[in-house]
């Protein structure tokens, strides 16, 4: 069910505690850690603490914690000192573009020219 911890799920074990992740920041709906492989000098997820499966589900079911995870970018590209250079937000939704865990984080990309389009 949409916002339930889902057993199989990394970033719900994350969550949780089970699973560690060098966490950045984190507040009572969202939690933001470093990516395991970087795409760019700064690559922190910030993802929802209730599971949903996509950024679309999310949307739809949970539109606040949407811009809660959306505030929540924001504020680590301006931690991160990336807000003043310029910095990427990214949800992949679906395995056709690349989403390979299916609990909804935002990609906060920084610190080196991001080049249009994306590839």
């Amino acid at each position: 069910m949409a916002g339930e911890p889902q057993a199989d799920c990394l970033f719900c074990k994350i969550v949780a505690g089970t699973v560690p992740a060098t966490v950045v920041r984190e507040t009572e709906t969202t939690v933001a850690f470093r990516d395991i492989n970087p795409q760019a000098p700064t690559h922190v997820l910030v993802i929802p603490k209730a599971h949903y499966a996509d950024a679309a589900s999310l949307a739809a079911g949970a539109p606040g914690l949407a811009a809660d995870v959306l505030r929540e970018a924001g504020e680590i590209a301006a931690q991160e000192k990336v807000d003043d250079h310029g910095y990427r937000i990214v949800f992949n939704t679906g395995a056709g573009a690349g989403q390979t865990v299916f609990h909804t984080h935002a990609h906060v990309l920084g610190g080196r020219g991001l080049q249009w389009p994306p590839g």
